[in-house]
């Protein structure tokens, strides 16, 4: 039996190693994953009490309309009903995306490195995907409009980017977006909107009610703490949620994710906290890498990428050996970056204190 001839190169995706998987290889009593953008204070205590009021439930289909979560997040976003959608994850409105709307031989734009679920999905569908190196960790949104013509049909914008974590303002995606025939479809990936507090973050769902061709993709996985459930959500203009609910599975999020989504949105203090821990260690972060004298990206997510100056595969090897899991793609084209997830306090000590460790053991790159 013969796959589709377009799906036979495509790489399968590597998830971050499993904290139990690394203490038995490793013979480890404590590991600290730092590797997949996973917010280190869990989710909302309300979150378990929803979960816990549904146990009853578990032989019923789930509502397939998502129909009290959207009119949850309908109601948070001053948007109509009829602009929300809800995917497992994000990850699957960029598959829907992908499966409403490109057909062999559209062209679509994004930046390199970034969320490599775009260029994914879009091969599967024949589309000819367009790359344009970031520059100095920031994509750049000048070279991805020189590369649009007839063919283009969607253009991503992962804002901050994963995995570099640079922002771009409201100012520069408006101007952007004004720029783009109105024929592409502009997708602005926000899925660590929350975590942002520059006061300079786009205001996408201003830019979704202006402008038709703008979808902004959101996410529970990440601030809201709720990654195992898979459940994400996109806003767009109604005759773009149509298109991509046509192409949708029936049932695609479950009723614990449904339950569990609405009482983590409607706890705003939760979230706050969140923000302003994750902010703290950013600073924390970024205060010790420059007194290891390391340069890193100005970070707007839950993470922040550094260059550690050696083989980024080495420098992994080691502080996994510490219990310490970050992250390093060969498939970035950065071969000296690592990734690495704010952690609370304790947890950035403690990854810091590796790294001293390791940047002792491991040669500097010629």
């Amino acid at each position: 039996m013969q796959p589709k001839k377009n799906i036979v190169h495509l790489p399968v995706y590597k998830p971050g190693k499993p904290m139990e998987e690394v203490k038995r290889e490793l013979g480890l009593t404590e590991v600290i994953k730092l590797a997949s953008n996973e917010n280190p204070f869990g989710s909302s205590p309300k979150v378990k009490e929803a979960i816990m009021s549904l146990l009853e439930q578990t032989s019923i289909y789930p509502d397939g309309g998502a129909v009290d979560l959207t009119k949850a997040v309908a109601e948070y976003f001053g948007v109509e009903t009829n602009q929300v959608i809800f995917g497992a994850g994000s990850d699957e409105i960029i598959l829907m995306l992908a499966r409403a709307f490109f057909v062999p031989g559209d062209e679509t734009i994004m930046a390199t490195p970034t969320f490599p679920q775009y260029k994914h999905n879009a091969e599967i569908e024949g589309a000819v995907c367009v790359e344009v190196p970031c520059i100095n960790g920031f994509q750049d949104l000048q070279g991805m409009l020189d590369k649009v013509n007839e063919r283009t049909k969607i253009i991503w914008l992962c804002n901050p980017n994963n995995p570099t974590g640079t922002m771009h303002t409201h100012q520069e995606v408006v101007d952007f977006i004004k720029a783009v025939p109105p024929h592409v479809l502009i997708v602005l990936d926000e899925a660590y909107a929350e975590y942002n507090v520059s006061g300079e973050y786009p205001d996408s769902i201003g830019l979704v009610k202006q402008y038709k061709n703008v979808i902004s993709l959101r996410t529970f996985s990440k601030i809201y703490g709720l990654a195992s459930l898979r459940i994400g959500y996109g806003i767009g203009h109604p005759d773009v949620i149509k298109s991509i609910n046509q192409v949708r599975e029936p049932f695609n999020t479950t009723g614990f994710a449904q339950k569990a989504a609405l009482a983590a949105l409607a706890d705003e203090q939760f979230i706050e906290d969140c923000r302003q821990a994750n902010a703290t260690g950013i600073k924390y972060l970024s205060a010790q890498f420059e007194q290891m004298k390391l340069n890193y990206y100005p970070a707007h997510g839950n993470f922040i990428m550094v260059d550690v100056e050696r083989p980024g595969g080495q420098v992994f090897d080691s502080m996994l050996r510490k219990g310490i899991i970050v992250r390093h793609d060969p498939g970035w084209g950065m071969p000296t970056m690592l990734r690495v997830t704010v952690g609370s306090q304790e947890q950035n000590e403690k990854f810091i204190s590796a790294l001293q460790k390791t940047l002792e053991e491991v040669a500097v790159n010629a």
